[in-house]
């Protein structure tokens, strides 16, 4: 087992214009907050109200960054966690002080991200950074609401809702929680989709304290498990990391609550009043028992509190006057929590099934033997089936070959299925039950196309039996003329419909007597009048996403190989400090190095090459994405405009002044006084192409959140969208 070390603290203020200056200190070290209250003058002259008081934790972090928060709270916790040792990440604080802030942050913005997708983030850079070690990533989110457990990412279509009610189980393994689905996430991207869907289940509330409170408490867990590439060890790593968000604790008079969101803040208060009694028995050590069983809460983080794991509170606190009380006592439960230690320890497990090296290849081989048995026994069921020929009896595929068994490119019937076989395909007129619609309707065809030709004798049917049968092996010469009236018909029905389309005069179809819905007359506008510009549109709409689709990977290139000529300038450093240190030698007046860094010196070369290249041609896609961007607004432009003038002549104008707006008539189209009657705004995929322009150059490693939070957008938008049609219909 490791050595026990206590939980770390730290605290976070709520930035604010009306920070109580007066009664919140901090220290010159960081680490300090001092609070001071005024006494109260109503208790009278002997007053024995205590009113300093000194926080002495691991850290404060008063208008710090997202990314400095991370930094100091998470970072280490999240690299130990592949090195196999469990982590825990709590945010505790009054409603309203920013604890999901802390924890999730802003999805809409990937600056303002919590710790939670950068934890996911480092997960999975890490994991690219250790090729000797084969990493699988699971993610679970689990929501405590009203003492009662919930899967956030049961409405996964593949996982559904759980037929067993949830409950917390302990094992000698561990806690867990069953009937809580478990998901396995292979790229970044995936665990973002993850995380995002969870978030718009989570169940919140407004109140004067907070407009967006949350109502639960919620548990993000990464599951890691970690073998080795390299070693034929059955030994490997298995960690957890808990990312804990509390809900608020609050008091009634304050924030208000009333009817459901008094229920909700009674519950949420009396698990955290448990929490608490945990923590203040864990920071004795004269306690033999622990109350874990008292809530939901406790018991599910019953490893997390007093267990072999790295834990770090996160406090958050208001700097206002007026909150002073609830900071004390947030203030108290973190330096509780400072008291109580944990015993991190590496967590390994054994593959039983593997041994060793051996023992692999020994399974191998008896792949390789069942795979053959597999094979004999197909083969064995074809020849049963059908007659083989294999390709090596010449003799054979002569006697096929005089019998006429040939398609039009002089192969066998049957294409060769690779494994030194032909397959014969039995004619259609000899293929049982098949003498129904297709051979009709064929004769059918047959028929109508010699009358169209003016046939001099109908084609009987044993005829066309005849002919049907005889194709199906060899190709003749009526053949070609039967495809040919079959081309000549298709063009002529195709060519048919056109002259009756474009009579002397346009017949108008009779006005509607109320106009149509905007959005249906758009369609209908984008299919007759308006179709040549709404080709023109997404034609030029298209080779825009072609060319920012470009970019974005030319920018990908870009940072890859800045990211590798980085390493080799590291690596040439390297050497040249060993260089230094060993003594450097020289020939005619030449340093002298090895093989190894001249290499380096080379490849640093061609990287800087590759880069301006590269660069190049970003920046030439960029100049064409301008110009397309150019040609789609003035497109979009001109769609709108002729639509606002087609549907205000359409609808509006009185039928007795239509003949004006013929062509040579009195009224120009555009005269008439028009507001703008739709929109053609950017859809999802334009407003993250744009976006993802002007963010990736500056963050490459934005693209797989706001490719998630676009997805699970467009996805919840898709369902909302069916419900309200399903009501509808209902109605």
């Amino acid at each position: 087992m490791g050595t026990r070390k206590k939980v770390h603290a730290f605290v976070r203020v709520k930035p604010t214009d009306d920070f109580a200056h007066e009664m919140i200190k901090y220290g010159d070290d960081n680490k300090t907050i001092d609070i001071h209250l005024k006494k109260d003058t109503r208790r009278g002259v002997v007053n024995n109200q205590q009113t300093d008081w000194s926080f002495k934790l691991d850290g404060v972090l008063h208008d710090a960054s997202q990314d400095l928060v991370y930094e100091t709270v998470a970072k280490d916790v999240v690299s130990q966690a592949l090195n196999g040792y469990n982590g825990t990440i709590m945010c505790y604080g009054q409603t309203g002080a920013g604890k999901t802030y802390t924890m999730t942050g802003a999805t809409e913005n990937y600056k303002h991200r919590g710790i939670l997708p950068r934890a996911l983030q480092q997960v999975f850079k890490m994991i690219e950074e250790r090729p000797t070690q084969a990493i699988t990533v699971r993610v679970s989110y689990l929501e405590i609401y009203n003492e009662s457990l919930f899967d956030l990412l049961s409405t996964l279509p593949y996982v559904g809702p759980s037929v067993t009610p949830m409950a917390i189980v302990e094992s000698p393994q561990g806690v867990f929680i069953k009937g809580l689905s478990v998901h396995l996430t292979s790229q970044e991207e995936d665990a973002f989709s993850l995380l995002f869907e969870g978030e718009t289940n989570r169940i919140i509330a407004s109140h004067t304290m907070n407009k967006n409170s949350s109502r639960s408490h919620c548990i993000f867990t990464i599951y890691m498990e970690a073998h080795s590439r390299t070693l034929s060890d059955e030994k490997y790593l298995t960690s957890k990391i808990n990312l804990v968000d509390l809900a608020g604790s609050e008091r009634l008079g304050k924030s208000a609550s009333e009817g459901r969101v008094l229920k909700e803040a009674t519950y949420i208060n009396k698990s955290l009043s448990f929490l608490e009694q945990a923590i203040i028995a864990l920071g004795d050590q004269k306690r033999d028992h622990i109350p874990f069983r008292q809530c939901k809460l406790t018991h599910a983080l019953k490893d997390s509190l007093g267990g072999n794991c790295n834990m770090v509170l996160v406090t958050n606190i208001y700097g206002e006057a007026a909150q002073l009380e609830e900071t004390l006592s947030s203030l108290r439960f973190a330096s509780r929590m400072k008291l109580v230690t944990t015993e991190p320890a590496i967590t390994e497990k054994y593959d039983a099934e593997i041994i060793n090296l051996r023992q692999i290849q020994e399974v191998f081989n008896q792949f390789r033997v069942v795979l053959s048995q597999q094979e004999q026994e197909v083969e064995s069921t074809l020849r049963k089936k059908y007659t083989l020929i294999d390709k090596n009896d010449f003799a054979a595929i002569s006697a096929v070959q005089k019998a006429g068994l040939m398609d039009v490119d002089g192969h066998l019937v049957g294409e060769p299925d690779g494994q030194g076989f032909g397959l014969g395909v039995a004619p259609f007129s000899t293929r049982p039950g098949k003498k129904s619609k297709s051979k009709k309707m064929f004769k059918e065809q047959l028929s109508s196309l010699a009358r169209k030709e003016g046939a001099s004798s109908p084609v009987s049917g044993k005829d066309l039996d005849a002919s049907t049968s005889k194709t199906q092996l060899t190709p003749s010469s009526k053949d070609g003329d039967v495809k040919d009236m079959l081309l000549q018909d298709r063009e002529t029905s195709s060519i048919e419909p056109l002259a009756s389309e474009s009579p002397k005069e346009e017949l108008r179809p009779p006005r509607p007597s109320t106009p149509p819905a905007k959005p249906v007359a758009f369609e209908d506008f984008k299919n007759e009048r308006g179709s040549e510009i709404n080709r023109i549109f997404k034609e030029n709409k298209s080779i825009l996403n072609e060319r920012r689709k470009r970019a974005s990977e030319t920018t990908q290139r870009i940072n890859a190989i800045k990211r590798e000529i980085d390493m080799t300038k590291e690596a040439l450093n390297f050497h040249k400090s060993l260089r230094e240190k060993q003594g450097e030698y020289e020939n005619k007046g030449l340093m002298i190095i090895d093989e190894e860094e001249f290499l380096l010196i080379l490849k640093l070369k061609d990287l800087k090459k590759q880069y301006r290249t590269e660069y190049q041609d970003l920046q030439d896609l960029r100049a064409e994405i301008e110009y397309c961007q150019h040609l789609v607004d003035q497109c979009r432009h001109r769609l709108l405009t002729e639509f606002d003038i087609w549907y205000n002549e359409s609808f509006f104008v009185p039928e007795d002044l239509q003949a004006a707006l013929k062509p040579g008539g009195s009224i120009r189209p555009g005269m008439m006084p028009l507001s703008r009657i739709v929109s053609l705004g950017e859809d999802d995929q334009d407003r993250f192409s744009r976006l993802q322009q002007t963010m990736l150059p500056e963050g490459p490693d934005s693209v797989s959140f706001y490719n998630a939070k676009v997805k699970t957008e467009q996805k919840h938008n898709y369902l909302k969208t069916m419900m309200g049609l399903q009501q509808t219909h209902r109605k």
